[in-house]
Order: C-alpha cells, then structure tokens, then sequence
C-alpha cells in the first residue's frame, strides 16, 4: 500500500496511523478466519422460550437479597435458552468502599473456571490428532516416568513409597484422578510438599513440572478422586503440543474466535478500573476486601510466568457466556466452531467408575455421587433424579474460589452464568445451588 506524505497536526498523523494500525490487525483476523461470532445480547421476553417473567423474579430477589444482606459486594447473571438472553441484570456494587456500581463489562477473577476452558483448549489438541485419553501422561511429559506413589509412614517417619499398579493416564489427568493433588486443601504428608515445594509459585511451567517429578503421587492412579494440579500440567501439555504458550494458544483459538475481548491472565491499565475488588469472610462474617485472597495471589497487573490453567484466568461474564455458549451449541458459536458435536460430548460425559461415586470425594459444594460425576474438566449430572438436582441429564459446570459459577444444560438447552467475588464461603447462601432451584421453577413450559 503507497501512502502519501501528509503535512498534517501531529493529532492527524497519530490518528491515521491507529487506523492504519487496526485496518492491519482486521485483515491478519481475517486471513486465520477469527472473525469473531456474533452474539446477540438484547433481552427477550422470557414466555417466548418457555420462562415465567414472574417466577424469574424470584431470581432477581435472590440476588438482591445476597446484596442486601452484605453477604455478596456485586453481582453479574446472564441466563439464556435457545440461544436468546432471557435475563441479564447487575446488582450491588464492584468496590463497596468507593460505592462503584457494578457494571455488565465488570472484569472478575475467573479462579478454576479456568479449567473448563483449559479443557477446550486440550480437546482443541485431542481433535488434531495429538493425544489419547489412555495415553500415559509420561509420553508428554518424561519427567513423570518414574513417578512414585505414597503408602504411608513408617516407624521411623519416612515414606513408604511404592510403584504405580499402572502408568498415570491422560485420561486420568483430564478427571483429576491420576494420584496428584493441590497442597492447600490436604493435610497428607505429600500435601505439605507441594506447600515446601512452592509447586504453584514455581517460576514457570517447566519449573512446576519438575518439581512435581520428585513428588510421590498421593494414591494410587484410578482410585480417588482428589482436587488437583492437573489442570495446570494440562497447561504445560497444551504448550508442548502446540509449540504457543497458554495464553496465547487460548487467545488464538478460543478468545478471538468467540469475541472474549476481556478474557486473559492478567488486566491490563487501560481495563483496571474494571476490575472488581476481591473480597473474603472477615473473623466476623461479613465482607472485607483482600486482593491477597486467593489461593495463588497476584496482582493481575501483567502477564504471568506461570499461567495457570487450573486457575489463572479472568473474564466478563459476557466473555464466558460467549464459551459456555460455544459448548451449549455442541462447539459452535453462531457460525464459529471450536469443537466438534462428538468432541464436547466426549468433554462433557461422566468418566468416573461407580466406585468413585460415593459420596467420598468431592470439593467445596461438589460433591462425587450417584447420578453426580466428573467428565474432562467439568462436573456432570448424568442422572439429575440421583443426584437430587432439578437440571436436565447432561447438564455440566464448574465454578470458581471467588464464587463465580455456571451451568450448561443441553436437554432444556440453557446456559447460566453468574459472578461475584467472596473468598472463603458463601455467607451462608449458596447462589450457585439455589439460583438453580429458581431458575428451574421459573422454567414452567420446557416443551417450548
């Protein structure tokens, strides 16, 4: 392209050339076909897919209600069915101190909802012929093939290790049952040196890998189901595969394509006033602000050296509306396909044997049982009648340390997505569970 020479202010000049800039960056979106998918966010009366607009106030007064009381400073939810946004509603406020209203482009801390795109991002791979789920994790990452696993203590103190009855396997990996665990929610020997070991402020990715390498897995593979790293060694696996680092690889192939425009690792300056401040239980039970609250705390001020993929992420709600949308339509998000039908289904079925559904296992409000399981990356209730749960089969979800959760139910085809941002408890209202129970009685002609 001949651009001529301008005699013009400095202002013009600045000007053409961000337009130059922009016009460049929109034919390389172009040409790698990342055009992103169109998403209409305009309200649709509710009757019209199937919804009582009376009932679903009972929704709005839930929220309202989690505000009123100080147990939430804020709140963001999308509900959806069929593709249409029935319900889209802020309430409270995104810095209590300044009375910031919380606003529908709020950035939050997505914390492991992450995992659920981290396992987009290995289906991604899964698809391209890269890995199989009975794989051992050791063709990908070496270092693990003289893993160990933890039999207890002997008389003298020291660990009784033993050989793994078989190689841990991707599979395992993908469902938290391949013997790893996090070190901040156990008290076993082999938890307090993820903690001395610093695994999850290790440097980079490469530095977690191997010290995890010299850790003992804490059971044997195939027989628990613990709350892992494995999501973050996922992350290591899709840079090897891939040749890109995590946050690019999701970038390129999930965020531009769906139009997660805020989504990332980290908040950049110009997007930091919309950024909500993260709160946690005070000793009194009411909220207090703590940016160090997290589990991994950091200032999200730039990119990380170590991106988790179990954790690390941040979004609007509209962002992760955008991704839960793409998997509520089997992969594709209005003419833009991530996955394949076969390949969200494979995601998003239960992998856990009857052994594993007992009850015994289970993280914060999730808990492994019958009818409850776990597919790659995501909780699913495969029998809602089990699992005492009003969701239609097959619905799947995940949510996050701060509060943040959602839920895509494919035989009501409905997709909800809600954000806050409490550390450490729900105040004694667990919106996640009970905004299903209104949403679900709101729902009063599913044949629509």
């Amino acid at each position: 392209m001949n651009i001529p020479t301008l005699h013009k202010s400095p202002s013009t000049i600045i000007a053409l050339s961000v337009a130059i800039l922009l016009a460049g960056a929109c034919l390389h979106a172009q040409e790698k076909g990342q055009k992103p998918a169109a998403v209409d966010l305009t309200v649709t009366t509710p009757e019209t897919v199937g919804f009582s607009s009376e009932r679903l106030e009972r929704l709005h007064a839930l929220m309202q209600e989690a505000v009123d009381k100080k147990l939430q400073a804020g709140i963001v939810t999308i509900l959806a069915r069929h593709g249409k946004v029935v319900d889209y509603r802020t309430y409270g406020e995104r810095d209590m101190a300044g009375h910031t209203p919380i606003t529908k482009d709020t950035i939050f801390r997505d914390y492991s909802m992450t995992k659920p795109v981290t396992g987009v991002a290995m289906m991604i791979l899964y698809e391209q012929g890269k890995w199989l789920p009975s794989d051992p994790i050791s063709k990908f990452i070496p270092e693990f093939k003289d893993l160990k696993v933890f039999k207890g203590m002997n008389g003298d103190g020291k660990m009784i290790l033993a050989d793994p009855d078989h190689a841990p396997t991707m599979r395992e990996l993908m469902t938290h049952t391949a013997g790893f665990t996090y070190g901040f929610f156990g008290d076993t020997p082999i938890d307090a040196l993820y903690r001395d070991q610093k695994v999850l402020q290790s440097a980079n990715l490469h530095e977690m890998i191997e010290k995890l390498a010299k850790i003992p897995l804490v059971y044997q593979p195939g027989t628990q189901w613990r709350y892992s790293v494995s999501m973050d060694i996922q992350g290591y696996i899709v840079e090897k595969l891939s040749g890109q680092s995590l946050p690019d690889f999701m970038r390129e192939h999930i965020y531009e394509p769906l139009g997660m425009k805020d989504a990332g690792f980290f908040v950049p300056e110009e997007k930091r006033s919309r950024f909500m401040t993260l709160y946690r239980s005070a000793a009194n039970g009411e909220l207090e602000a703590d940016s160090n609250a997290g589990p991994n705390p950091r200032d999200y001020d730039h990119l990380p050296t170590l991106p988790s993929g179990g954790g690390g992420m941040v979004s609007t709600a509209e962002d992760y509306y955008r991704f839960a949308s793409m998997l509520a339509g089997g992969g594709e998000l209005n003419g833009t396909r991530v996955l394949a039908p076969a390949t969200v289904k494979l995601m998003s079925s239960n992998h856990l044997p009857p052994s594993l559904l007992t009850g015994e296992f289970g993280i914060g409000a999730q808990t492994m049982r019958p009818g409850f399981g776990y597919g790659y990356n995501c909780a699913v209730v495969f029998n809602p009648g089990d699992a005492n749960l009003p969701d239609g089969k097959g619905t799947f979800f995940w949510d996050g340390a701060a509060g943040t959760w959602f839920w895509i139910d494919p035989t009501n085809d409905i997709v909800f997505v809600g954000m806050i941002q409490r550390m450490g408890g729900n105040g004694g209202m667990n919106l996640q569970y009970l905004s299903r129970a209104v949403v679900y009685g709101a729902l009063v002609d599913p044949a629509k």
